[in-house]
């Protein structure tokens, strides 16, 4: 198993080639949407006040990985007025909390979004500081944390505390800005790709600032589930049955929610493996921003506030 997840680092950029060539296809056939960059938090994030690793991008073109974020931000994506739901979707790329795949599972997945008239906005979130002075290092290191984790759960949590923090910002931050982005206060959707839906999970979970509805993408919690209160929103999850890296842990988590009398819907597809975000592999998972359209709709939240 740790194999192959460092595997899916090390070649993340190469497998998704062939989605970001459709996307960027689909996306220039629209006018470009407005997009604005603010920092999550006043001055420095609490808890990393001593981070000095600077920020870096690795890979390039769209399929970019960012390690060693220390000021985390919100990418928010305005729709044109004319097609605008008044509903916001918050997107936590995933990248086990060492890395943001901060494409295929934040930008490309917010201008498909609002090319339907959502404002999209894409948390770059805090993850662990590596060391390292080039991207080879950077590599390596990354692949011994990623290792770290596999074989000790409870250091995914530690390592994930910093971004679940930022989430629950993040939310805060949308609903504060609700007027200024044409939003409403109580639409404001949660979603995110295996470390960033471990944090849409608890984000939806814990008393403070819970979203209005919330969609973890092949994530979910993993050293433990915490309790589940009462009060949650709805939920919409998705998964692939060959997941071998967090495919237990997800079913463990929609059972949980089961327990305690929940209904979240979960799409689980054939075949797909860990990670797919917006690559297209010519199988059903492909589709699965178009059945969460179809569950957003369900919910009321592709009409405009009236």
């Amino acid at each position: 198993m740790i194999g192959q997840f460092i595997a899916f680092w090390l070649f993340s950029a190469i497998l998704g080639t062939s989605a970001t060539a459709q996307d960027t296809r689909r996306s220039g056939s629209q006018q470009a949407p407005t997009t604005t960059v603010i920092n999550l938090w006043p001055g420095v994030a609490p808890g990393s006040e001593q981070w000095k690793q600077p920020e870096t991008v690795l890979g390039s073109g769209n399929n970019r990985r960012i390690v060693n974020v220390t000021t985390p931000t919100l990418t928010v994506y305005l729709p044109a007025p004319s097609t605008a739901t008044g509903t916001a979707v918050i997107i936590a790329p995933g990248g086990g909390f060492v890395a943001l795949s901060i494409d295929s599972e934040g930008h490309d997945v917010a201008k498909w979004l609002v090319d339907r008239g959502f404002t999209a906005i894409v948390l770059k979130y805090r993850v662990v500081q590596l060391e390292g002075q080039d991207e080879a290092q950077l590599n390596q290191s990354a692949s011994a944390r990623f290792g770290a984790q596999l074989r000790t759960l409870a250091l995914i949590d530690e390592d994930g505390k910093y971004g679940i923090a930022d989430g629950i910002q993040a939310v805060k931050v949308v609903r504060a800005h609700a007027a200024e982005w044409g939003i409403s206060p109580d639409r404001v959707v949660f979603t995110g790709f295996s470390a960033g839906g471990m944090i849409a999970a608890y984000t939806a979970i814990q008393p403070d600032a819970r979203p209005n509805y919330a969609a973890p993408i092949y994530g979910a919690p993993i050293a433990s589930v915490p309790p589940i209160p009462q009060g949650l929103p709805p939920f919409f999850m998705a998964m692939a049955q060959d997941d071998n890296l967090a495919g237990q842990y997800i079913v463990r988590f929609y059972d949980a929610l089961k327990a305690a009398g929940y209904r979240p819907e979960f799409h689980i597809y054939s075949s797909g493996g860990h990670g797919w975000g917006m690559r297209k592999q010519g199988r059903t998972s492909d589709h699965w921003i178009d059945e969460f359209h179809y569950w957003l709709e369900a919910q009321g939240l592709t009409r405009p506030v009236k």
